[in-house]
């Protein structure tokens, strides 16, 4: 039997977020973000006062900072599937919750242990709102074009944030302790979990199956393991080290055997499917790369513009300013250029716009030049945004809407698996070019020579300690090694950005703002079947299909072939039979009420 449907069967299932305004919610959301981002640069600025206070040991003191972004590293698969299953708005909540606990715990730590908890647990609050903030964007704003819009102004608060955070820690330790970079999250926390309470809307996936508990803890462990194996080789440890080598190993293990049981289960975690998809892979892939090719370069650029140019923190914060800047700029740009544009040319010319900014740095020498740092640093942050843009919003529209919290969550791991490789990568390339420089310096000891070579800053200490011809001659050969790794290293960074180049193009050429699959064919960002195809949440039999004037079908290519024809005679059956009795014919019903058709 055939006809058409033009009302709802059964109870409409709202979209979520149709309830509240979705520009208020994406107001709520940037502010979650701004804290993660904050915290995650706040403390760097903190780490003398804490060093002083506390008297960590050096391990210690490398688990204070480093154990936040490790364990938010680990846990975000773990976090955005959970959200998928019981709630992103509740996971949300949660994570409100737990930090601005936890930011109390860390700015009253009377010791070192306590402070290293403390920040742990921020990093689980900062894994549990992460995913969480990136899904419930992509479920509150199901049209593309408007989603594009606001991931450009999440990302350029996620800008601001990573920015603001060195300066706010600064202020804050010239008028109090340093326990006042973490007071600064609570009042935002005080607003932010009633403010998400009664505003957020909740949502979720399809929820088939159980939730795959083992699953999800093999990936936080191997996770775990990677990250603190990267993280070891990016602070300059051996790779032969057995606690650089043992984490590699076993993390990567274990990650090998997550991928093999979520291809067994049949309700999995993740859904791998996903990287089968041109656009997704692609899109991860163009995040690891930006990220591999450009965060090492950042802590490098830092040390050159202190250490080699003699700028103050606070001067050094603002030659960086405009990086910022542009990568605000890029952001609330970016929905314009997307659309105009495409993904594969707006990823591209992102990345060869950084590689173009990266190579104008390789002019950087011993003495300051303010207007080449200015144009390399705005081409710079314009680059990236441009290109991270572009990777998230192909990313996010890409996956099924019900998988949007596994999504949000590969997209950040892969985020933060670049950024750590990327120091330990281009640490390494430094490094290399590097030492080599010291190890004949004229007057200096070998044993001198040797401590030298760790970095430009224990160099500087050396010298001082030797004086005299020696010294300064030790000072000069550093100073000129370190621009010498440090263009080398931009080139490395130019050759994995122009990689970056080639492969976005398997992005898609165009913005496709049609009807979106969400790999239950309905609508992406659409919990249920909504408009003409609701059918009390049950998807239909078959043959039931809905069209958009892009003429998108679900379904195999080749049933909708066989669909297609058997639509066709039941249309012209039905237009003949309404002709006879006077009625309009379903196309011209559709079209009066502005609504697809669905035809069975």
């Amino acid at each position: 039997m055939s006809g058409t449907t033009t009302a709802a069967v059964g109870p409409r299932r709202r979209t979520p977020g149709a309830g509240a305004n979705r520009w208020v919610v994406l107001v709520v959301l940037c502010v979650s973000l701004l804290l993660v981002a904050l915290d995650a640069t706040v403390l760097h600025v903190a780490v003398p006062a804490v060093t002083e206070d506390l008297r960590p040991g050096a391990i210690e003191l490398l688990w204070i900072v480093d154990v936040y972004p490790l364990v938010c590293a680990s846990l975000l698969i773990l976090f955005g599937t959970l959200g998928d299953r019981v709630g992103r708005r509740r996971v949300l909540l949660l994570g409100y919750g737990l930090f601005g606990v936890a930011s109390a715990v860390a700015a009253f730590a009377q010791t070192a242990e306590m402070l290293i908890l403390a920040r742990a647990l921020l990093g689980v609050g900062g894994a549990m709102i992460m995913p969480a903030t990136l899904s419930l964007l992509r479920q509150v704003f199901p049209d593309r074009r408007e989603r594009a819009l606001a991931i450009g102004i999440w990302s350029a608060v996620a800008a601001v944030g990573a920015a603001v955070g060195p300066l706010l820690g600064g202020f804050l330790l010239e008028h109090f302790w340093w326990g006042a970079v973490f007071l600064v999250n609570i009042p935002l926390m005080l607003v932010s979990l009633p403010v998400g309470r009664a505003l957020l809307p909740e949502s979720r996936g399809g929820g088939d199956g159980p939730w795959d508990v083992t699953g999800a803890l093999m990936a936080a462990a191997g996770l775990f393991g990677v990250v603190l194996g990267v993280k070891r080789l990016g602070g300059g440890e051996a790779a032969a080290s057995p606690f650089t080598l043992l984490p590699l190993l076993i993390g990567g293990a274990l990650l090998v055997l997550f991928v093999r049981r979520q291809r067994r289960l049949p309700h999995p975690l993740v859904d791998l499917g996903m990287f089968r998809r041109p656009a997704f892979s692609t899109s991860v892939g163009c995040i690891v790369l930006a990220m591999l090719a450009l965060v090492g370069l950042e802590l490098i650029a830092a040390q050159y513009l202190q250490l080699v140019l003699g700028l103050s923190p606070l001067q050094t914060g603002l030659r960086l300013l405009p990086l910022t800047v542009a990568a605000m700029a890029a952001g609330l740009a970016g929905a314009r250029m997307l659309r105009r544009f495409g993904p594969r040319r707006m990823v591209c010319f992102g990345f060869c716009l950084t590689a173009a900014a990266v190579l104008t740095l390789t002019a950087m020498g011993g003495t300051d030049n303010p207007a080449l740092l200015l144009a390399g640093f705005v081409l710079l942050g314009f680059g990236l945004e441009t290109t991270l843009f572009g990777a998230y919003e192909s990313m996010l529209s890409e996956a099924p809407a019900d998988q949007a919290g596994g999504a949000a969550a590969i997209g950040e791991t892969s985020y933060q698996l670049g950024a750590g490789i990327g120091i330990a990568l281009l640490g390494s390339v430094m490094n290399a070019a590097y030492t080599p420089g010291l190890r004949a310096v004229p007057g200096v000891p070998r044993r001198a020579s040797d401590a030298a070579g760790h970095s430009l800053g224990e160099a500087y200490e050396v010298a001082g300690r030797l004086g005299g011809t020696a010294g300064a001659a030790l000072r000069r050969a550093a100073r000129d090694s370190f621009v010498h790794g440090l263009h080398l290293t931009l080139l490395v960074s130019a050759g994995l950005l122009l990689l970056g180049a080639v492969m976005a193009l398997r992005l898609p050429w165009v913005m496709q703002c049609g009807e979106e699959r969400s790999g239950a064919g309905e609508p992406a960002g659409v919990e249920g079947p909504t408009g003409a195809e609701e059918q009390s949440g049950v998807e239909g039999p078959a043959g039931v299909e809905g069209r958009t004037g892009a003429g998108e079908r679900t379904g195999t290519d080749g049933q909708a072939g066989a669909r297609d024809q058997a639509g066709a005679r039941d249309r012209a059956g039905e237009e003949q039979a309404g002709a006879e009795v006077g009625l309009p014919s379903p196309r011209e019903a559709g079209a009066a009420a502005g609504k697809p058709r669905v035809t069975a």
